[in-house]
């Protein structure tokens, strides 16, 4: 494929050499679609990453590229998050340094090269601007930028014209006019997603300086307004309507497969009224999906049976285990540790009065950071909607084979194939359908530094050996959750397949993003291969309250399905029983 066509890679420099695919492997762990690239990444996402860094974290004086900046990037295929930068932000941040960053990214992965000082990291005017942003982080925590984002989401969603009726041309107006929303959500996603660092980071040293560092995770738990574990709530209400009634337990025992339109076509009253309540829950969480940040993916909108999946598993559990009592629970203890740690630093003000200030900044920026993700993944959503009735269109004059398709074209492309000025959509489409598939079997390096292999000579998914854990062993990872707990584990790869989980397992899961979170429901802890501080899964977990551990390298290689297993949140150890 020598003339293929791909999305270009990022050039490699002296300056910034280090680059991980931790935390963005979370965000786009499947290799992005050129169109995807194009219409939402390459000029609004990593553009509203530059905004961020430059008018906000104080990196006016380092030189990115504005085109693209060092922030994120790509490689082989793959998008990278660049960790020169990120540690550039705790060398820059008072009270911070670079390994603070290195600990929160990649806990204590054995292939993390050494922090090495450059003079170009230190600056005055970068420091002072980030002490007055730690100034609004925690104290002012005023959110009405975060605000105005959520209400010009929904608009962006409720204002959705019927598609059908647009012209080509004006459907990639469309597509095209939320590039500067984007921009600027995607400024404000950082922001969050930065000041959502501080306020735990501050307490987890306060606890530990008191002996108590396992009770810092319990005061992050039962936040509340956590957008990433909304679906998860109004999912149970859902399984709750199938667990009641004997016609729906019986479309749903039919399989997954074609669930929706079996429900829909349903004359029955109780599939009538869930119907209903499923078209409500997709008007208000279909954005959301496996790799929902590219828009060549799947969401709970345009594959309904994907949302009825995690809804399906839930239904087989009892009405005790809700997660609005196990939320409830955690807000409890979290008020009840918080109130005897402030008394237990009285003779302290100082500390004290930081301490304070943290857990109101924890409370307000680490759902903050979700909500700003919610925001822009809805607005994202029109983008694919827009380009998905073009993929439709197309479907029907014979140049594709399904809708989402048409996102293995680059924009200038869409724009001359809507105009009918590009031959060969049929064979461009496949020669890049293969080529993706042959992204997809790869297993991108988790860190780069320095050079970049080139892609033809990465190992193949699942194809390196790993040692299969055994009666005895442990697997250490970083702690997520606090807890312990017993069960079965249910190693599952796709969430839109999670049929072997039941009540009570413990999901063991490559990696979670909001698709995940749902079958945290039924699960009774959460293992997962990869995972960064702040990932879904974490906050989620302690949103519901169950034991979490998060990189635990190739956890889903190493425990074999069924296996009995301990999970131990505090401590992040994974033990074969």
């Amino acid at each position: 494929m020598a003339d293929l066509r791909w999305i270009e890679d990022n050039e490699l420099s002296e300056k910034w050499p280090f680059w991980t695919r931790a935390n963005v492997g979370e965000v786009l762990p499947e290799p992005p679609s050129p169109l995807g690239w194009d219409l939402v990444w390459e000029e609004d996402t990593l553009a509203g990453w530059y905004d961020c860094a430059v008018d906000r974290m104080g990196y006016g004086d380092v030189g990115m590229n504005p085109r693209r900046p060092e922030v994120a990037g790509m490689f082989g295929g793959y998008a990278y998050l660049c960790a020169t930068g990120i540690r550039l932000f705790g060398v820059r941040t008072p009270g911070m340094t670079a390994e603070d960053i290195d600990l929160a990214y990649f806990g204590d992965h054995p292939d993390v090269p050494p922090y090495v000082h450059e003079d170009w990291h230190d600056s005055a005017e970068g420091t002072a601007m980030l002490a007055g942003w730690l100034g609004w982080v925690m104290g002012t925590m005023e959110q009405d930028e975060l605000e105005a984002d959520r209400l010009d989401g929904l608009a962006a969603r409720e204002s959705r014209p019927d598609l059908t009726m647009l012209t080509d041309a004006e459907l990639l107006a469309r597509a095209r006019s939320f590039k500067s929303l984007v921009r600027r959500m995607f400024n404000q996603h950082i922001n969050q997603s930065g000041a959502a660092s501080v306020g735990p980071g501050v307490i987890g040293t306060v606890c530990a300086a008191l002996g108590q560092p396992t009770t810092a995770m319990k005061l992050f738990a039962g936040l509340g307004g956590v957008d990433s574990a909304a679906p998860s709530y109004a999912m149970w209400e859902l399984s709750r309507q199938v667990r009641s009634s004997s016609s729906l337990t019986t479309l749903f025992d039919l399989g997954v497969v074609g669930l929706a339109n079996r429900i829909r076509r349903s004359e029955d009253p109780a599939a009538a009224a869930f119907s209903a309540g499923l078209d409500a829950f997709l008007a208000s969480f279909g954005s959301r999906g496996p790799n929902e940040w590219d828009i060549h993916a799947h969401t709970w909108e345009t594959d309904p049976d994907l949302a009825l999946a995690a809804i399906d598993r839930m239904r087989l559990a009892g009405d005790d285990t809700s997660p609005l009592v196990e939320n409830e629970v955690r807000e409890q203890e979290r008020e009840r540790l918080s109130a005897e740690l402030v008394e237990a630093l009285a003779a302290d003000p100082e500390t004290q009065g930081q301490f304070q200030a943290a857990l109101a900044s924890a409370k307000v920026f680490v759902p903050g950071r979700e909500r700003s993700k919610t925001t822009i993944i809805r607005v994202i959503h029109e983008v694919r909607m827009a380009v998905w009735e073009l993929g439709r269109r197309a479907v029907a004059a014979g140049h594709v084979d399904e809708p989402r398709d048409i996102c293995l074209l680059f924009e200038d492309e869409l724009e001359r194939a809507i105009a009918g000025e590009l031959d060969g959509i049929r064979e461009i489409v496949a020669q890049r359908q293969a080529h993706h598939d042959w992204l997809r079997s790869l297993e991108p390096p988790f860190i780069i530094n320095g050079a970049v292999p080139a892609n033809t000579e990465w190992p193949k998914r699942g194809e390196s050996s790993v040692d299969v854990a055994r009666s005895g062993d442990s697997l250490v990872g970083n702690p997520g959750c606090p807890g312990v707990y017993r069960g079965r584990a249910r190693v599952v790869l796709d969430p839109s397949d999670p049929t072997v989980l039941k009540p009570g397992d413990v999901l063991v899961a490559p990696m979670t993003d909001p698709a995940w979170t749902p079958l945290f429901v039924t699960a009774g802890a959460v293992v997962v291969d990869v995972g960064a501080a702040l990932s879904h899964a974490i906050i989620v977990s302690r949103e519901l309250g169950i034991p979490c551990v998060v990189s635990a390298t190739d956890a889903t290689r190493k425990i074999r399905d069924g296996a009995e297993i301990e999970v131990d949140g505090s401590t992040g150890v994974v033990t074969l029983l």
